[in-house]
């Protein structure tokens, strides 16, 4: 990643340009290709001549075919990432504003001591749902809706490898969201803030308020996930030739970045949602400390949730600061690679803070030594990323003022005060002063506000014209919008630093005059709604008709990135041709680059079977490997969506018949998904992609999207896992007997059985996948068939361990915990019999080949990884009691 030749852009870049992006670079040589595989680094050979005229016309019009939209009611069966990213940005800001509204709502109600105007019961739900609703249905998804929309773009890619995955994700998202922010308007919403402490959310909160936050949400932690499982394998696998990792836009390193933090930091809380809505709705005591429970396991599940989770919000406003602010400057960043290793520390160090959350509780001072010094060093790589752009700022020449560059200018201040005031309570004699006081709320929105909000913003003045077809914003309408933004934030929550400072609680629906808060609440309630005001004006900007107006010029900013490749209007198949990428800032350094992607001079420039088809490109050096076609139009991913978040719902009212009856039906839903959209078997082996170029179009096991994908899904499963592991680990720490006395282990012999069986499975599926590949069908299906029986028979072993052993889970948390690792463990083995199953069911029908395995390929890898699930689980319920007594 170091800073060679080709990352000092163009020189000075002209302050205005005729608009005209397919000019000619006078004097410069003709645009050369890099072969992909070099035989001695610089080998070179010229692009070849454009086709003609009526060429290029039958390649667009086979181009749009496979690539229209659909209209009418149709439309909603979209999938390309256009249509799904809009969508999801839209849906995004709409629970933005209705967050907001809830914000207001407490914020009149905080104007004046012992105000009436909500009821404590009003209050408590307004407040949980506007924290839940900003944190978790707008903060990330917003991140996740404009990098579906604008990350193939900036890859120069036709589309995201598994667009219907990320549909599915939307329609997950919006009827989760819908469900959780419907519960107010009758009266049941949850009211145990958006951290839903127990037992606040357990004792003292009957109905189903609460059920609705955990199960509600879980669903749309499956939205977030499966965006984070495309993202990943998006800019992992889908970047054009030569965009090395080196070379990759930064934006992309962030997706990377943050896409990781999801995948470790979203199921700790997946796994408490678990442990917290069993207890809610079968009284299994894993927070009651009268049956060995202990809230705190909460805390710890929660907040390794939450603290990375600012930082998953923040470090994708910090990647729209390292697009603008170089196009701004007019100068590529400076510190490309100090910007990277400092968004992967901040990721990294992120982790080591949960505990910044829970000083206040009784913890062991030194536990609180180390992570106050892990809360203060994580200033050190954000520091570096600010001063990178303030450093790019000062050596380029800024070209012009923009609403874009005043919200990212705004960012920057405003974050450095909320980093500040984080340094302050990161100091644990200082936390215990202020820990639940407004100065932590005030310090949490400078840090949201002003390091996420404000460049989001700025985002929407930028990126505009790309996804409205050529209209801008109004750079009159964005400067009002500025102003009363920033005087607005900072009127509403500077003040709070002082009125928590003078001992004004957090999470209270009134308070007694007389505290010397008085003035400063009222302060904080005007600023809101001037702040209200603000984001008014930018909505209208943004809603407001715009078919009058002219299209703006191409590449409106003179950006140097690939997403300004797109044409004015836009087309639904992305980018003309995939080009060959030899610099981070391609339309500065390469010349007459635009021209060539248009003519069709780079890869893939036609779609003669009228097939949607992007290229698929190795790691790390962006070699190309595949013709990857991926899936069109279909209804499918929202009835599968429909149907899994049955599954919730129903399971919120505890109506199991309608919820088991949804999920099989969500279920069927997705087999039909995959049985006909997924691994297709293509009509030719290999297909000319341009440039003398033949690749693939069907791969299988390391090198396929596939592969990626599961290995990044299973990577969050077993976070979850673990974390259960946890559980179980810390009610070992916390009694002083543990398994108690008296309660008996589930059956040693049963839980060997069991694992063993269940190992055994795995192997019989390594050697069907072996024999599948030596094309030996019979041999395929006994070891298939041996596999699923010995599958069953595992998973009927760990069920009956702890049932033979009379194991309780409502008498005490260690029966409880012990069937939760095998309720996971069988629950995981049931569904690779049932992927088993598909295999043989793929084979039969010849859908899956010898050569054709990718199903099969990926089977097995999930078993890789439930052969070690099996393994944990088998040691920890079998072997853990025996050590655990053998330890003083």
């Amino acid at each position: 990643m170091s800073d060679g030749p080709d990352s000092h852009g163009p020189g000075p870049i002209p302050e205005e340009r005729d608009g005209d992006p397919n000019r000619e670079a006078g004097g410069l040589p003709e645009r050369h290709r890099v072969r992909p595989e070099r035989e001695r680094p610089g080998d070179v050979d010229p692009l070849p001549e454009a086709p003609p005229k009526e060429v290029r016309e039958g390649q667009e019009r086979r181009l749009m075919n496979a690539w229209r939209t659909p209209k009418g009611w149709r439309y909603w069966s979209a999938v390309n990432n256009s249509e799904v990213g809009l969508w999801y940005t839209l849906a995004a800001f709409a629970f933005f504003l209705f967050g907001g509204v809830l914000a207001l709502l407490m914020r009149v109600q905080l104007a004046f001591p012992e105000n009436d105007f909500l009821s404590a019961d009003r209050y408590n739900q307004v407040f949980t749902l506007h924290g839940s609703v900003m944190m978790f249905l707008f903060a990330v998804p917003i991140f996740e809706a404009f990098s579906i929309l604008i990350l193939p773009q900036m890859l120069g890619a036709r589309d995201l490898p598994f667009p219907r995955l990320s549909a599915f994700g939307f329609w997950c998202y919006l009827i989760g969201g819908t469900f959780v922010c419907g519960s107010i308007f009758f009266d049941a919403a949850p009211k145990g803030g958006w951290f839903m402490y127990p037992p606040m959310t357990t004792d003292y909160q009957p109905g189903v308020g609460a059920d609705i936050w955990l199960l509600g949400l879980s669903f749309i932690e499956i939205a977030s996930i499966a965006a984070a499982v495309e993202l990943i394998v998006g800019a992992l696998k889908c970047r054009p030739p030569g965009m090395r990792v080196n070379l990759m836009p930064l934006y992309s390193w962030y997706i990377l970045v943050v896409g990781a933090m999801i995948l470790f930091a979203f199921p700790p809380l997946i796994a408490g949602d678990i442990l917290l809505e069993m207890e809610r709705a079968f009284d299994w005591p894993f927070f009651d400390p009268a049956r060995g429970g202990d809230p705190v396991l909460w805390q710890h599940l929660f907040w390794i949730f939450g603290h990375p989770e600012v930082y998953i919000v923040f470090l994708p406003s910090v990647a729209l600061m390292a697009m603008i602010v170089p196009t701004f400057a007019r100068t590529p960043i400076v510190g490309y690679s100090w910007v990277v290793l400092a968004a992967v520390g901040t990721g990294f160090l992120s982790f080591g803070l949960w505990v910044h959350h829970m000083f206040t509780i009784g913890l062991p001072g030194v536990s609180i030594g180390i992570f106050s010094a892990a809360s203060m060093a994580v200033a050190i790589p954000t520091g570096v990323q600010l001063f990178c752009f303030l450093a790019t700022l000062l050596v380029g020449k800024a070209a012009g003022r923009s609403a874009a560059m005043l919200f990212i200018l705004a960012s920057l201040v405003t974050f450095v005060a909320g980093g500040l005031t984080g340094v302050m309570v990161a100091v644990a004699p200082f936390d215990f002063q202020a820990h639940d006081t407004y100065f932590v709320v005030g310090h949490l929105h400078y840090v949201l506000v002003g390091g996420t909000i404000f460049p989001i913003v700025g985002g929407f003045y930028y990126f505009y014209p790309l996804a409205s077809g050529g209209k801008r914003l109004s750079e009159r309408l964005g400067r009002i919008a500025f102003w009363l933004l920033l005087i607005g934030f900072n009127v509403t929550f500077l003040p709070m630093h002082w009125s928590g400072l003078r001992g004004m609680p957090r999470r209270v629906y009134t308070y007694p005059a007389g505290l010397g808060v008085d003035t400063l609440n009222l302060i904080s309630s005007c600023g809101a709604f001037l702040l209200a005001a603000g984001f008014l004006v930018f909505v209208w900007d943004v809603l407001r008709p715009k078919g009058k107006e002219p299209t703006v010029p191409r590449n409106l900013w003179n950006a140097g990135t690939l997403e300004w490749l797109a044409e004015i209007p836009d087309r639904p198949w992305g980018v003309r041709s995939i080009p060959e990428i030899d610099s981070r800032y391609p339309l500065w350094d390469q010349p007459n680059f635009v021209r060539d992607v248009d003519e069709g001079r780079f890869y893939v420039p036609d779609a003669k079977e009228e097939l949607r088809e992007t290229l698929v490109t190795s790691v790390i050096d962006a070699q190309p490997q595949q013709c990857l076609r991926v899936p069109g139009p279909s209804f499918l991913p929202a009835l599968a969506a429909l149907f899994t978040g049955g599954l919730f719902i129903f399971a919120t009212y505890h109506w199991w018949w309608w919820a088991g009856g949804s999920g099989l039906l969500g279920l069927g839903t997705i087999l039909v998904w995959l049985w006909t959209g997924a691994a297709r078997i293509p009509e030719k082996e290999s297909k000319d992609v341009g440039l003398g170029l033949t690749l693939p179009i069907y791969l299988s096991g390391p090198q396929a999207v596939g592969w990626w994908a599961m290995t990044i899904t299973m990577i969050g499963d077993m976070t979850a896992f673990i974390s259960l592991v946890f559980g179980y680990l810390f009610y070992w720490t916390v009694h002083p007997e543990f398994p108690p006395a008296g309660l008996a282990d589930p059956d040693r012999l049963l839980l060997l059985i069991g694992g063993g069986a269940s190992i055994a499975a795995w192997g019989a599926t390594l050697l069907a996948r072996r024999w599948n590949r030596q094309d030996r069908a019979a041999a395929f299906y006994i070891a298939a068939g041996a596999a699923v029986s010995l599958a069953l028979g595992g998973a009927a072993a760990l069920t009956a361990a702890p049932w033979r052993a009379g194991l309780d889970p409502t008498e005490h948390v260690y029966p409880a915990i012990v069937w939760v690792l095998a309720g996971w463990t069988v629950l995981h083995v049931l569904t690779g019999v049932i992927m088993q199953l598909y295999c043989v069911a793929r084979r039969l029908a010849g859908r899956m080949t010898a050569r054709y395995d990718a199903d099969l390929c990926n089977v097995t890898l999930y078993w890789h990884f439930l052969a070690l699930t099996v393994a944990i689980t088998t040691a920890t319920l079998a072997g853990f009691p025996l050590l655990a007594g053998t330890l003083p």
